[in-house]
């Protein structure tokens, strides 16, 4: 296994695309084991495409795009402006709060991250704020995307893991409205140390707020939506996928009028190409995950941190710590198919709650896309924005460190995180 690692992080390196930079290493141990034939390797890409619960992820990803041409995304953006404009640092604010109203849309961080790097980056640059506040507001914040439900990094993890999707979907509200407020009061403290200036003048009126809440009604009804359908037993995740497409589709022609028949072929050719990527890579983990598994990789991990430490919240958080530096150079659909198979054994057979590990793990594997070297978000937004990355680095620190407190005071409150789903389930 230590050749087949080795092997990964070298086609990585290269540049090779990640679908094939896990898939090679897989074919690479098939090809010199003396026990298993290269025909179960075969076998195990052919079986994880077999899955009935994977079907949620080409689902929402394509409910995500039909959302996003129907309309749902600039109504939610007046709302988020009627509501947080009004306070000092208004716009960065705004950009919070649709990242996490988002959240029950897209599900994917950079998805978000592009999307108002193109509406708000350009309006926060003329505002007066400095491009590098404006790329960390809008990288960071599309963290919470990844947390509230539908996350397609938590659909991938339960799947993996053997998780309930529906209890992981409900614990990464908490965690995901908790953050949205760390990161505001980050953004509204340098605002008030820089003189940025509010979007508006005063708060908004009742009225007002009513008004944007009206508009964006359908968009915020959904999360709620889908939480309901799930734990009335209605849906399983995958058919709540299913049922997204439907009520984005009804929602953008009957009700907002926005849809149109070119833009639903659009929302299908972007989302045949994200699904493409995330299944090709998904297929591919299938040989090097079943390795993992035969390796007994799992007992000898939990085996070494056992003799680290007896305090289970000490192994959690050198976890995450290995999670978060593995973050910095991997991407995060990559190291929830890799590493799940490792971690949910042995966190379980640490008295600690999947559920809970799986919320917390999606967070600071997804905080790699935000962070150098290799942070897709952080290099889509500053693209996008004309930053620096060397600006964006230094002012997306105290937003990291919000994060990553969060965090740590997450590990030691489990309850913060599983109080709704044992409430409801």
């Amino acid at each position: 296994m230590i050749l087949v690692g080795i092997l990964f992080a070298v086609l990585l390196l290269l540049g090779l695309p990640v679908a094939f930079a896990i898939g090679l290493p897989g074919f690479y141990w098939f090809m010199q084991s003396d026990i298993m034939p290269m025909s179960i390797g075969v076998q195990k890409i052919a079986s994880v495409s077999q899955s009935f619960p994977l079907l949620a992820v080409p689902f929402f990803v394509l409910a995500g795009h039909l959302m996003n041409e129907s309309g749902i995304t600039e109504r939610l953006f007046v709302f988020s402006r009627a509501t947080v404009g009004w306070i000092a640092g208004g716009l960065a604010h705004v950009a919070i709060v649709l990242s996490t109203l988002m959240g029950g849309v897209s599900g994917s961080a950079v998805a978000d991250a592009a999307m108002e790097a193109r509406i708000l980056g350009p309006t926060m640059i003329a505002e007066g704020y400095s491009r590098g506040y404006t790329a960390s507001v809008i990288a960071v914040g599309s963290l919470i995307t990844a947390t509230i439900p539908p996350s397609l990094g938590l659909i991938l993890y339960g799947y993996v893991g053997g998780v309930s999707i529906g209890q992981l979907f409900l614990a990464g509200i908490v965690p995901g409205l908790l953050m949205m407020t760390v990161l505001m009061v980050t953004a509204w403290a340098i605002a008030k140390r820089r003189g940025y200036r509010s979007d508006a003048a005063e708060p908004p009126s009742f009225g007002r707020v009513l008004t944007a809440l009206w508009s964006a009604k359908w968009a915020i009804a959904f999360p709620v939506l889908l939480v309901v359908t799930i734990r009335g037993g209605l849906f399983t995740p995958s058919e709540v996928g299913a049922m997204a497409v439907v009520y984005a589709i009804v929602v953008g022609f009957l009700f907002h009028r926005d849809l149109t028949v070119r833009k639903v072929l659009k929302a299908f050719e972007d989302a045949v190409s994200d699904i493409g990527m995330i299944m090709l890579i998904i297929l591919m983990s299938g040989m090097i995950g079943y390795a993992i598994i035969f390796e007994q990789l799992p007992q000898d991990i939990a085996a070494s941190m056992m003799a680290l430490s007896s305090q289970p919240y000490v192994i959690f958080g050198l976890i995450l710590l290995m999670l978060f530096i593995a973050g910095l150079f991997v991407e995060s659909t990559v190291l929830v198919l890799l590493l799940t198979p490792i971690f949910v054994p042995i966190v379980t057979r640490l008295g600690i709650d999947p559920v809970h590990f799986g919320v917390l793990m999606m967070i600071i594997v997804t905080l790699g896309s935000m962070t150098p070297p290799v942070g897709v978000a952080m290099y889509t937004v500053c693209s996008l924005i004309d930053c620096d990355v060397g600006e964006y680095v230094v002012e997306s620190v105290p937003f990291v460190l919000a994060v990553l407190a969060l965090v740590i005071a997450l590990i030691f409150l489990p309850g913060v995180v599983l109080f709704i789903p044992h409430a409801v389930f």
